[in-house]
């Protein structure tokens, strides 16, 4: 992976926890009824969904972090470096 590609991995996750949280309320809000059982169905699938935010936000923040470091990301081979060496 490169700096480009964990900046795209960064937003995507960001975007995607900023959905959960919305979907969670939304969830909450709008699949309960007046029957107690579809409404509590419907407040512990708000919370499920609503619990994905915090792990995709991490993410996000380690994708950003990596992107951060100057040449070493984990997983990267040395020959898909960016070609710092040359252009110096």
């Amino acid at each position: 992976m490169n700096q480009q590609m964990c900046r795209v991995l960064s937003s995507i996750f960001f975007q995607a926890g900023i959905v959960s949280i919305i979907l969670s309320i939304f969830i909450w809000w709008y699949l309960g009824s007046e029957d107690p059982v579809e409404q509590a169905h419907a407040e512990r699938f708000g919370i499920f969904v609503g619990l994905w935010a915090p792990t995709l936000l991490i993410l996000s923040n380690r994708f950003d972090r990596f992107a951060d470091k100057a040449d070493a990301l984990p997983g990267l081979k040395p020959e898909f470096h960016e070609e710092k060496a040359d252009g110096e």
